[in-house]
């Protein structure tokens, strides 16, 4: 990747643990030719080459060499191991005075003399011929290997020689619960154990069971390398040093730190790879993430809220609420200050695997790169999509915003494209047949006033008429007639020139897509050129018609010219005559050009009769058309509506009997407010409370009772006679309108507030403290997301109790999925939830002129001695917090 030094400088520094995977049960050479066992293989070397590849191409990067009684006989394949890159953890697989199998590690860093001298010490002094078992039971070998710094292994706890097979009674059961016993193996999962055994291995029989559940790992006899891609010969475990402490911690909290081969891969998620800083209070400072759960932790004044708020601002992200937005605007000004430069570096794994580096210099717009360093038209957002950022106490503001409730569920939906799609274009048409129904009214009305004027003017008509200016003038009267004849013909040509204009219009056709060089880089370009040749004779072709349709319609209008002159002719004859009339009457003091005018004017209204007949069948049309699109666009929103409640299902099975979603149908009344206000205006609050009251309501019956009149308002809602009055007398195009609003579903939240095992208790948000209605959010948050969130000091505004039994387990759930990013001073996020990298600030200086600090010896896991004793020191946290950590930490 073409990025900058202070970004590559980053990805150097520690993320702390994850996943590698272990092989915990090698064997060496001298076990194959000791146990007779078939093999392919001649030399020691040859079979240690063909285990290191095997473990390469398996990618396993730890492995256990533990031959039975004996360690001396692996120092030849642990040093090709680790030539190679691989961490040997050595060993030996002891047999108790019983006869149960233990496999016996110790930390990488141990010598092979020291391992030897324990085996001595268990009564194995003749590493060529040792004893069939160690002078210890299984008790005793647990009690001293808490002396010796080493993990026993039960081994293969199901079969033969195992733990579970060999002893029984209350033997069986103190052993399995002996503290010092931290791991088992099996060759599968626990569903493929002894059905007998099942109970045990789930801690689920009472007489075994553990205050904390034994781990289960995949392990068993390798011997050769295609042992290593059997499906239980290894595991994965995470860690963020490879150590003997790296395995007790992993054993202490297996449900986070083991994966065994039938369990599920991790999903990829979208993901913050690094931050770094150029100026400002974090100058040269950088942080290497880990996928899961990144905490930062810190005294105050450390820097903690100016990560939280720099990951905010290079992304382009607003705060929620101006008291968010005054805390962000201040970190910004003075202590990112003017000039400071923020990268973050980001990986999405959608549809394909790609780096962005999105780089913000204060108090520039940010700026997006591809993985050459290019620089591309895009935002941030168009990027990494749906991040979640909170600052301090921003997750209350949730509370007040039922809309950003309703966004908050909507994560959980599974869009449908398609129906998307079909809503913006049902929105559309609707817009259209609005504007073309309003239109063809419009047009219909101006219509209907000119033809009510056409029964007064027959009946003046009629008045003349007996006077018997009928017969004297009727040449002229026919002339009128004439004339609109001669008018209608030439509008017959109408249509064929707007066809012709649009036809000139598209051509030349554009082939510019089926070019060369547009083509050049298509494989099927060969193929795809032939379209080219077809567009382009027909596109001869087309000109070819225009210009024939060009001269036909040339030739029709010569023709009617010819028509209009002979006609014309014609006409002054008659006006002659005409003239000669006119005088006649003026004697008699009858105004026979008044006649005239009105037989000409009855023409041009007569013709109006027709044009209204085909407004209204097309009004009626567009009607109907409306009424089926008003019914797809109901139909719609209810499908959406459906999506959303099966999405408030699958949120209450994920946060059962903690959290409760419900979901109302246009429940946000809101924009049916603003748009009585909007479009209608006056006194409308008797109205306007009525209709935000009701539990149910329909836009679609509503608008309908409106057109019903304003005692059926009044009677359907209620509301004073007046406002029906002022609602049914408004416009068609307010109605239109009113008929497309959208009214959002509305969310509401409830937190069961009953104690442990108690009846649930539930309260919405509106009846909860500030602490509780972050908590229900802040689960609702946690849940299924491909988007990282960003919170800082959740704790500020939770009880331990809320941490501990509702926000840790759901993190830890979840984190597998998606990356979490907290800043806090609470003991239980990092080390009840198993934090994979844990990020240390400190500060130095005066203030505002400090420098906050992250040193690499503070990154890391709760198994690196500096980052656990940072967290002893600078954390807090409740009872079971500090239990929990007693435990992890061996106090």
């Amino acid at each position: 990747m073409n990025i900058s030094d202070p970004v590559k400088e980053a990805l150097k520094l520690p993320n702390g643990a994850r996943f590698y995977r272990c092989a915990l049960q090698v064997n060496p050479f001298a076990y194959l030719q000791r146990h007779a066992k078939e093999s392919r293989f001649t030399s020691e070397k040859e079979y240690n080459a063909a285990i290191i590849k095997a473990c390469k191409d398996q990618g396993v990067e730890v492995i256990s060499i533990t031959d039975h009684q004996r360690s001396s006989t692996a120092e030849d394949l642990a040093d090709a191991a680790r030539q190679a890159g691989i961490t040997v953890f050595p060993g030996a697989e002891l047999e108790t005075k019983e006869g149960a199998h233990f496999l016996c590690m110790f930390d990488p860093k141990e010598s092979l003399s020291r391992v030897t001298g324990i085996l001595g010490d268990c009564g194995i002094h003749d590493p060529i011929n040792p004893p069939s078992t160690i002078k210890y039971d299984v008790h005793e070998l647990l009690e001293e290997a808490r002396k010796w710094s080493c993990i026993p292994v039960a081994a293969h706890v199901s079969h033969d020689k195992g733990l579970l097979k060999i002893l029984d009674g209350q033997a069986r059961a103190n052993a399995w619960k002996h503290p010092m016993l931290w791991a088992c193996s099996l060759p599968g999962s626990v569903a493929e154990a002894p059905d007998n055994l099942k109970p045990i291995l789930k801690n689920e029989n009472p007489d075994y069971r553990r205050s904390r559940p034994i781990a289960i790992l995949n392990a068993q006899d390798i011997s050769c390398p295609e042992d290593l891609a059997k499906p239980g010969a290894t595991c994965w475990i995470k860690m963020s040093v490879v150590s003997i402490e790296g395995l007790r911690q992993a054993f202490l909290d297996p449900s986070s730190r083991i994966r065994l081969a039938s369990d599920p891969v991790p999903e990829e998620h979208s993901e913050f790879v690094a931050l770094t800083w150029q100026g400002g209070f974090l100058d040269g400072a950088g942080i290497h993430f880990n996928d899961n759960l990144n905490v930062l932790i810190g005294g105050r004044g450390t820097g903690k809220s100016t990560v939280v708020e720099s990951v905010r601002y290079v992304l382009g992200l607003d705060p929620l609420g101006e008291e968010a937005a005054v805390a962000h605007e201040g970190i910004i000004r003075h202590v990112l200050k003017s000039g400071t430069k923020i990268s973050l570096l980001v990986c999405m794994h959608r549809p394909t695997k790609a780096y962005y580096l999105i780089e913000r210099t204060v108090p520039n717009p940010p700026v997006v790169r591809d993985e050459d360093g290019n620089i591309l038209p895009l935002v941030p957002g168009d990027v990494l999509q749906r991040v979640e950022i909170y600052g301090q106490h921003e997750i209350s503001e949730l509370a007040k915003s039922p809309e950003r409730r309703t966004r908050l569920l909507e994560r959980f939906v599974d869009h449908d494209p398609a129906l998307a799609k079909r809503r913006d274009d049902i929105k559309r048409l609707l817009e259209k047949s609005r504007s073309r129904i309003l239109e063809l009214a419009k047009e219909k009305a101006k219509i209907e006033e000119q033809l009510n004027q056409l029964p007064a003017i027959e009946a003046t008509l009629a008045r003349y008429q007996k006077l018997g200016l009928e017969d004297r003038l009727k040449e002229q009267s026919l002339l009128v007639k004439e004339e609109r004849v001669l008018r209608a013909a030439r509008e017959r040509l109408l249509p064929f020139r707007e066809i012709l204009e649009q036809l000139q219009r598209a051509l030349p056709i554009d082939r510019a897509l089926l070019s060369a060089r547009a083509l050049e880089e298509l494989p099927g370009r060969v193929v795809l050129a032939g379209a080219d040749a077809v567009l382009e004779a027909f596109s001869k072709r087309m000109e070819e018609i225009a210009i024939k349709i060009q001269e036909v319609i040339n030739t029709a209008d010569l023709g009617l010219e010819d028509v209009q002159k002979k006609w014309d002719s014609r006409k002054q004859g008659v006006l002659a005559s005409y003239e000669a009339i006119l005088r006649e009457l003026q004697k008699s003091k009858v105004d026979g050009a008044e006649f005239i005018k009105l037989r000409q004017l009855i023409e041009e209204l007569k013709p109006l009769k027709d044009k209204l007949t085909v407004l209204e069948r097309d009004l009626k049309e567009y009607e109907t058309q409306r009424r089926g699109q008003l019914i797809e666009w109901e139909d719609i929103k209810a499908a959406e509506f459906r999506q959303l409640e099966k999405a408030a299902r699958r949120v209450n099975g994920k946060l059962e009997n903690r959290v409760l979603v419900e979901v109302v149908r246009a429940g946000n009344r809101e924009p049916l407010l603003r748009f009585l206000d909007e479009k209608i205006g006056g006194r409308l609050a008797e109205t306007k409370a009525a209709l935000k009251q009701l539990s149910d309501f329909s836009v679609p019956v509503f608008s309908e009772t409106c057109r019903s009149g304003k005692d059926a308002l009044a009677k359907a809602y209620g509301i004073p006679v007046s406002q029906a009055d002022r609602l049914a007398t408004v416009g068609k195009s307010v109605l239109l309108e009113l008929e497309e609003l959208d009214l959002p579903p509305t969310t509401t939240v409830k937190l069961n507030v009953a104690s442990e095992n108690a009846a649930a208790q539930w309260q919405t948000l509106e009846e909860l403290s500030t602490g509780q209605k972050a908590t229900a959010l802040l689960l609702l948050l946690l849940l299924e997301s491909q988007a990282p969130l960003v919170v800082d000091q959740p704790e500020d505004d939770l009880d331990n109790r809320f941490i501990t039994d509702g926000v840790v387990p759901k993190m830890r759930e979840e984190k597998g999925r998606r990356q979490f990013v907290f800043a806090t001073h609470n003991a239980n996020i990092p080390v009840l939830g198993d934090a994979e990298l844990i990020v240390g600030l400190t500060a130095s200086g005066d203030a505002g002129q400090g420098k906050g600090r992250m040193p690499e010896y503070h990154m890391g896991s709760i198994d690196s001695v500096p980052v656990r004793q940072l967290v002893e020191e600078v954390l807090e946290g409740g009872k079971e917090a500090f239990e929990t950590r007693r435990l992890k930490y061996g106090f």
